[in-house]
């Protein structure tokens, strides 16, 4: 693997995009770090440090899941990917209901930029609805419950329409960012960016499993543990992952002019996870809805419960939705990626069929069989590993950000594995050897 590595750095054009994905996740984390307008930086760094060590961590940690830390600083990239994996669920959800988004998702390349030039739109909707949010909960002294400090130096309107246009911005510039990756780097570039955000409280993450044992000898042996376990449940994860169900297809000989083509055999490779780790993001982005919900209205009884039963982040309820709506939304993905009818028309077209199955519906009914046979562990497998930090906060002490486990851990290694790939396949076309051998 190390010849590999060295390999794509020997490649210049491999190199150049290595390099240059690396500087926009510099710069991204740079981003992340330098306060809005008008935000006292340093009275906001003490009240984030009690939010998330009191008894709120869990509503704290929710809502900083995808920002790496940004959010509860205010800084110019506070709001994250969240506007923009919000918009692009809504896209998606309509693309299912509304019939022009559907024609379009049909027409190919054209159809494609279209529906994501309206994810962008939408997303800077989005983008401008939460900066007003936590810009206005930051004013009213609302952000922090339990701190009393002035985390913003001026109340006026200036100021709150400047803090306002420069978070909006910083999501337009996360956004761009994330096109340039896919376009000019390696991997996909929201993907990356998701990455990023995660990897960037890990360290801290585990420093808070030291911290959190009496003794220090004792914390330092039971931090250790838990990396250990946690890279014997990262290898099962590639191992479920790289899984796949092969099905044979076969094609039959024609005749075209004077030639005879056809007689080849392929596979259709159905992926046990069929739907990756997008169940996990969508369920986590439902479940911060209803957190959003409390910072606005913190009395009644739906908020009492809310903030009970969901905000925590731990508990029987959270973790029941949470395993409930990423086996929904396992079968909803996949549902919508793969079309049995589409590829059982064009095997068709081609004179391609399944050994034993004949062409047409009863292809089509075969191909749904199996995938939903296949989705049924997959979607159990990911709901397991979700609840993984609720069972180490139980063992271990750890806080809410802890790195081995549900979205933190299916996104690091999805992610990861998909850029592997894609730098693999790169070193294959100029006969090098791959990071996977």
């Amino acid at each position: 693997m190390v010849s590999a590595f060295l390999n794509a750095f020997r490649t210049p054009d491999l190199r150049k995009k290595i390099l240059f994905t690396l500087g926009i996740v510099v710069l991204l984390r740079l981003g992340s770090t330098i306060p809005t307008p008008n935000v006292n930086a340093s009275a906001i760094r003490a009240c984030a440090t009690d939010a998330t060590s009191g008894e709120s961590a869990g509503v704290y940690s929710m809502i900083n899941m995808f920002s790496g830390g940004a959010l509860l600083h205010l800084s110019i990239f506070a709001l994250g990917v969240m506007p923009y994996i919000t918009s692009s669920i809504v896209l998606q959800l309509l693309t299912v209901v509304i019939p022009r988004l559907e024609t379009l998702k049909k027409e190919g390349g054209s159809g494609q930029q279209k529906i994501t030039q309206y994810t962008r739109w939408l997303t800077i909707v989005l983008a401008v609805l939460q900066a007003t949010s936590f810009t206005m909960l930051a004013v009213n002294g609302n952000l922090f419950t339990t701190c009393s400090r002035d985390i913003v130096y001026s109340n006026g309107v200036f100021p709150i329409i400047v803090m306002i246009l420069t978070m909006t911005a910083g999501t337009s510039i996360i956004m761009w960012f994330g096109e340039l990756i896919t376009d000019r780097g390696v991997g996909n570039g929201m993907s990356v960016i998701i990455f990023t955000q995660i990897a960037a409280r890990f360290p801290a993450s585990m420093w808070g499993i030291r911290n959190g044992q009496p003794d220090p000898n004792r914390g330092l042996l039971v931090m250790l543990l838990v990396i250990a376990v946690g890279l014997l449940v990262m290898a099962g994860v590639v191992f479920v992952e790289q899984a796949q169900r092969r099905i044979p297809v076969q094609y039959a000989k024609r005749m075209v002019g004077n030639r005879l083509l056809g007689g080849s055999s392929t596979y259709i490779p159905l992926k046990v996870n069929q739907a990756g780790v997008i169940p996990v993001i969508f369920a986590s982005s439902i479940l911060y809805l209803p957190v959003l919900f409390t910072m606005f209205s913190s009395t009644g009884k739906v908020a009492e419960w809310i903030s009970t039963n969901l905000a925590t982040g731990t508990g029987l309820w959270y973790n029941m939705v949470f395993f409930v709506l990423i086996v929904f939304f396992a079968y909803f993905y996949v549902s919508i990626t793969f079309n049995p009818v589409e590829i059982s028309d064009n095997m068709k077209k081609y004179g391609g069929f399944i050994p034993g199955i004949r062409a047409g519906k009863p292809t089509e009914d075969y191909l749904s069989y199996v995938l939903s046979r296949l989705t049924a562990p997959g979607a159990l497998y990911l709901g397991i590993i979700s609840l993984i930090p609720s069972v180490a906060i139980l063992l271990f002490n750890a806080d809410q950000n802890f790195p081995f486990g549900g979205t933190s851990l299916l996104i690091m290694v999805g992610v990861g594995l998909d850029t592997v790939k894609q730098i693999e396949s790169q070193l294959h076309q100029r006969h090098y050897e791959g990071f996977l051998k």
